[in-house]
């Protein structure tokens, strides 16, 4: 898998929410926000599929998708990419960053929670 520019990321994003089988105009709609023409729309529908991310289906003259990876995969190797290449690999150094532009306490407390969580519980 490999790291997707922001502009099929936002596609690949649309079509998650839109669910499995989704029309084209259905899509087109979602990402009208952007003010991509149709022809724009198409090139990055090629790329994800070209890249094994979606796959679509001839329905009339139009066509269908559907996402190949779900969110979760997708940001389980996006996080561990940003991960490696900006902060060694380290959690700590990636936190340490947000930490030091200013978590709130909820953060904070949400953070000690979370690897509570993982690591079973008080120890």
């Amino acid at each position: 898998m490999k790291r997707l520019p922001d502009t099929e990321l936002e596609v690949l994003k649309a079509l998650w929410a839109s669910g499995p089988d989704t029309a084209r105009a259905e899509l087109e709609e979602a990402l009208a926000p952007f003010g991509w023409a149709s022809n724009t729309v198409n090139t990055y529908l090629k790329r994800l599929e070209e890249k094994g991310f979606v796959s679509a289906r001839r329905d009339g003259k139009s066509n269908r998708y559907t996402p190949l990876v779900s969110r979760e995969e997708y940001l389980a190797f996006d996080s561990h990419a940003v991960l490696n290449k900006l902060y060694g690999s380290s959690p700590r150094n990636f936190v340490a960053a947000l930490a030091r532009n200013g978590l709130k306490q909820e953060e904070l407390d949400d953070l000690r929670s979370l690897l509570d969580e993982l690591s079973g519980g008080d120890q």
